[in-house]
Parts: structure tokens; C-alpha cells; sequence
């Protein structure tokens, strides 16, 4: 079974520079969104209002990359 419900890994282009991991300087990752949750927002219910990130998981060690999309 594929991590994240893809068949294989991709490579990766951030800000027109192709995404190497930081640990291990693999060139594969796995895409995934996390929300930034705050405590303020999680305390009246209103997660779904926070923002939401990019994270790259690498498929030769499993570090996270995570990036902010740019509006």
C-alpha cells in the first residue's frame, strides 16, 4: 500500500528549484496538506478558518518539509 493513497513518490519544484531533503538529500517525496491550527481558533471551533500548509514528506528517511503557500 502506497503512503497517502499514491502509487509512488514524485519529485519535487519549489520556487523553481527542485526539492532535495535537508537529512538525507533524497530527491522523492510523498504530498500531503496539514492545517496550521491555533489555539485561539480551536478554542471557539473555528479550525477549519486556519491555514493550511504544504508538507513534502521524503521517501528516503521521512522527514517533513512543510511550506506556506504564498498569496
Amino acid at each position: 500500500m502506497a503512503l497517502f493513497g499514491k502509487k509512488e513518490s514524485e519529485p519535487v519544484v519549489v520556487a523553481g528549484r527542485s526539492l532535495h531533503c535537508e537529512i538525507c538529500k533524497h530527491d522523492r517525496f510523498w504530498k500531503q496538506e496539514a492545517q496550521l491550527n491555533t489555539a485561539v481558533a480551536t478554542f471557539f471551533n473555528f479550525d477549519w478558518a486556519n491555514k493550511t500548509a504544504n508538507c513534502y514528506v521524503c521517501d528516503g528517511c521521512g522527514y517533513i518539509h512543510w511550506f506556506l503557500p504564498r498569496k
